[in-house]
């Protein structure tokens, strides 16, 4: 795509947080801490899964896709908000811009679609026991995977395709810590409703869409688990749902908060401080969450560490 021919700005400046180097040294150590947090965690989670032969299962191959996604996804982010927060200059390319809007959206529109892979694994495994061997095979997880990836990267290269097409002639500052499709829209001088529509229809689609075939699979897990009698079996049936419950839960949250509404109600400081949690927080809890919460994981992991400190 020829950005220059279609815009007459070069680069933009990301505005952050604050001005005051007290707050942005605090916002460094911060970002930093999470952005480790985020790396160290989802790398130790697909190396033990990956290494330890009894975690080759769908579920825990849906697992290693979250964790390469949360890399993505905080990665695309923070190594230029940390650069950022340490220097006066603020700014990022129009090429780099479009590239960060692209990545980042394919990253968290496949996790919104992996979470509904991930429901149909467990609604598979607790309500259709005896066929799960059948019903989730190798070769059929691998699609719903390829589709994952595939589904999210249309979804972001439209978006992104639109958005390169506008003309930019200033100002060129966006009201956030990155380059993200509600912040800029408002910086454009030709008309953007049709980004408004598709935005809001992909959302629905995408974000709605799955978040109904979510909460159908669910509904289906936690009828049949009343079902069973022994408080046993329905508590180890509870523990391989919730914390992929607990995940969608925030995730969800904080993407329809960002994203389900019209750039012209675009708060700024709304946007930056959900953002922080889907970009952030979210992807270095969530290894803390499936870990603190699955006997395997941790089991892997303890070998994991065992392996690396013996040499």
């Amino acid at each position: 795509m020829a950005f220059n021919n279609q815009t007459l700005v070069t680069e933009f400046i990301l505005q952050g947080f604050s001005e005051n180097p007290h707050v942005e040294i605090l916002s460094f150590c911060f970002f930093l801490f999470f952005y480790l947090m985020t790396v160290i965690g989802n790398s130790l989670i697909i190396a033990s899964v990956w290494l330890t032969s009894g975690l080759h299962t769908p579920m825990y191959f849906f697992l290693i896709n979250l964790a390469l996604l949360d890399i993505i996804c905080t990665t695309t982010v923070m190594p230029k908000l940390l650069e950022h927060l340490m220097e006066e200059k603020k700014t990022i390319s129009f090429v780099g811009c479009m590239t960060q809007v692209y990545i980042f959206s394919w990253a968290l529109g496949s996790e919104l679609i992996l979470f509904t892979a991930m429901a149909y694994d467990r609604y598979v495994a607790i309500c259709q026991p005896l066929h799960y061997s059948t019903l989730m095979n190798t070769k059929i997880y691998g699609v719903l995977v390829a589709v994952v990836w595939i589904l999210g990267g249309l979804d972001s290269g439209m978006h992104t395709a639109m958005l390169a097409t506008l003309s930019f002639c200033g100002p060129n500052i966006i009201e956030h810590f990155f380059c993200e499709i509600p912040s800029i829209l408002p910086l454009s001088c030709s008309s953007t409703k049709v980004n408004e529509l598709m935005a809001l229809v992909a959302d629905l689609l995408l974000g709605g869409g799955n978040f109904f075939l979510t909460i159908i699979s669910y509904g289906f897990i936690i009828a049949n688990i009343l079902k069973i009698r022994s408080e046993e079996g329905k508590k180890k049936a509870f523990s391989t749902c919730s914390s992929h419950l607990m995940v969608v839960t925030m995730y969800y949250f904080s993407v329809f908060c960002a994203y389900i509404s019209p750039s012209a109600s675009y708060s700024p400081e709304k946007g930056k401080a959900i953002a922080v949690l889907y970009t952030t927080v979210s992807p270095a809890v969530n290894p803390l969450i499936y870990t603190l919460r699955n006997k395997d994981v941790k089991a892997a992991l303890r070998k994991l560490f065992v392996r690396l400190f013996s040499f």
